[in-house]
């Protein structure tokens, strides 16, 4: 892949794009129907919220995992990583709609931004695909590490 490969050339545009009200149902029939492992959601202006993962919505079915408790000198010390991550899987595990269960805080890139760049980011946030936007913050395309490995593949093969 050469570190100057942009966004655009690899991205794909025909979106599959989730609603926060749309409920966690109907967003894994969408998800499976398609044989996808997550999708962007959207505001009514096509603004991309935040991003659904299959991890997302396993949580429902899953068991929780309790917030790690140790006891130093009779005192109860809660590690705060611990609860955070109890506290989302909760929120989770109970979710109805996709905004419950989304990750609101999922990073979105630029057509005119390398694969390497988007690469880079998928990497350190051990993520699988990132939202391409345009200067609104609306919705334009999606790459995803299947993306990272054709550009990897394509440029071996020439």
């Amino acid at each position: 892949m050469p570190r100057n490969t942009l966004v655009r050339q690899m991205m794909t545009t025909d979106v599959v794009s989730l609603r926060p009200t749309d409920t966690v149902e109907a967003a894994a029939e969408a998800l499976s129907g398609r044989g996808l492992g997550g999708a962007p959601v959207v505001d009514d202006d096509g603004v991309v919220i935040g991003l659904l993962e299959d991890d997302d919505l396993i949580v429902q079915d899953t068991r929780l995992h309790f917030p790690t408790v140790i006891s130093v000198f009779g005192a109860y010390l809660e590690l705060p990583s611990s609860l955070r991550h109890f506290e989302s899987d909760l929120r989770k595990a109970v979710g109805a709609t996709v905004a419950d269960v989304m990750d609101a805080d999922a990073p979105t890139c630029r057509e005119d931004d390398t694969l390497e760049t988007v690469a880079t980011s998928l990497h350190e946030r051990n993520g699988s695909r990132m939202a391409v936007v345009d200067d609104a913050g609306r919705l334009v395309g999606i790459v995803s590490r299947g993306d990272l490995v054709r550009a990897i593949v394509g440029d071996r093969e020439e």
